[in-house]
């Protein structure tokens, strides 16, 4: 069946040799190329997580900060408010004091012209009296 003559080592050999040019000519650079490709891909990958990782960081400590100055504009806002609320309670106090003080000097000057006509009334009521009595009774008042 089979003849075992020089063409089955030198098929062996052939073979081996295919073998051996094969592997340096193709599977070495092949392999070599696809581990270079699956290096590129993991350093781009770390990378990128470097980079997710840094932006994170970035936007949270930008929230942070946001947060931190609305807290402060709400504190200055706040002050402005109470600030302007004591103004306007002085002004009013102010104003409400002022009245009162024109409502008492106008009282005073109403109860000072009342005693005056009062008196002059008195006087004329008086005046009067000797008038209707001189009349009255002729001259013997």
């Amino acid at each position: 069946m089979f003849d075992f003559d020089a063409t089955l080592p030198l098929m062996a050999v052939q073979f081996l040799l295919l073998v051996v040019v094969l592997n340096a000519v193709f599977y070495k650079p092949l392999t070599k190329a696809i581990e270079d490709r699956n290096d590129y891909i993991r350093r781009n990958q770390v990378e990128a997580q470097e980079r997710l990782s840094k932006a994170e960081n970035l936007a949270k400590q930008y929230e942070d900060e946001l947060a931190d100055t609305r807290r402060q504009s709400q504190a200055l806002i706040a002050a402005a408010q109470a600030d302007a609320q004591k103004v306007v309670a002085t002004k009013i106090a102010e104003a409400q004091e002022q009245a009162r003080l024109q409502r008492e000097q106008a009282q005073r000057e109403l109860d000072q012209q009342k005693q005056e006509a009062m008196s002059a009334l008195e006087r004329e009521v008086d005046s009067l009296s000797h008038q209707i009595l001189g009349k009255l009774l002729g001259s013997q008042v």
